[in-house]
């Protein structure tokens, strides 16, 4: 059985993690097979976005365990990470439709998308405090970078889950909707940037993951200039610029 199953419809790769006997744990042939996907997907130009899923009844419910208690060193537990961190670092815009628990390393998984749309069954637990581990694979920076140090201290140091309606209200998700049309709202979402061209898609994602390291406007402007002067040279710029002021001439 494949761990990990992909669709493309409309530009649009549809990522399940499909593993639901152990509520799609992550383990490390999982995250073999993720890896593969991942690269047939970038090298496949058709593609211009990901949405990232469980297979019900769970998004993810965390690390194999006995694939854990034998990681008790730096490089076994990069090997644990590779799965979520192969997503993190994925030029394509990356949607989760989280559906069901999303829990420590699983919820690393949600975090390491670009947006969150929770299912009105999503459950978002770091849990790590429960198990007496501490979080790994970057869990507080990315905590910290969606949300803030309250969330991040009440979820880590403190153990508190949130629904996908408490999620969506403090910014861990863009918003929360019914789990029937889950898939469907984070397909929506991901078409708008597989429409567009996709060298554009991925400078921007890029442009706003660097920005996390920027602190004043001169050093923000001189970011965006270049890419936005390459992008203005662009065929498809003229070419929309051009239908937009035909309609906007027919309109008139």
């Amino acid at each position: 059985m494949a761990l990990v199953l992909s669709e493309i419809e409309d530009g649009v790769a549809t990522v399940t993690l499909n593993h639901p006997e152990v509520r799609n744990a992550v383990s490390l042939e999982m995250n073999g097979e993720l890896d593969a996907v991942f690269d047939r997907l970038e090298a496949d130009g058709s593609v211009g976005a990901v949405v990232l899923t469980g297979a019900p009844p769970a998004f993810s419910a965390g690390a194999n365990l006995d694939e854990l208690l034998a990681a008790d060193d730096p490089g076994s537990l990069s090997s644990i990470y590779a799965g979520f961190l192969r997503v993190a670092h994925c030029p394509l815009p990356t949607v989760a439709a989280v559906n069901g628990a999303a829990v420590g390393a699983g919820m690393n998984f949600a975090l390491a998308c670009d947006v969150i749309v929770a299912g009105s069954s999503a459950m978002f637990e770091s849990r790590f405090l429960q198990i007496a581990i501490h979080p790994g694979g970057g869990h507080t920076w990315r905590l910290r970078n969606i949300c803030d140090r309250q969330t991040a201290m009440a979820m880590v140091v403190f153990g508190e889950r949130l629904d996908g309606s408490r999620a969506a209200e403090i910014g861990l998700a863009w918003k929360c909707v019914d789990d029937d049309g889950l898939l469907e709202e984070a397909r929506r979402m991901a078409r708008r940037p597989a429409r567009a061209p996709r060298g554009l898609t991925t400078a921007m994602k890029q442009t706003v993951v660097d920005m996390g390291g920027i602190t004043d406007s001169a050093a923000a402007v001189a970011r965006e200039v270049e890419p936005q002067v390459w992008s203005m040279k662009q065929p498809e710029f003229k070419q929309r610029v051009a239908a937009l002021k035909e309609a906007i001439s027919k309109s008139s």
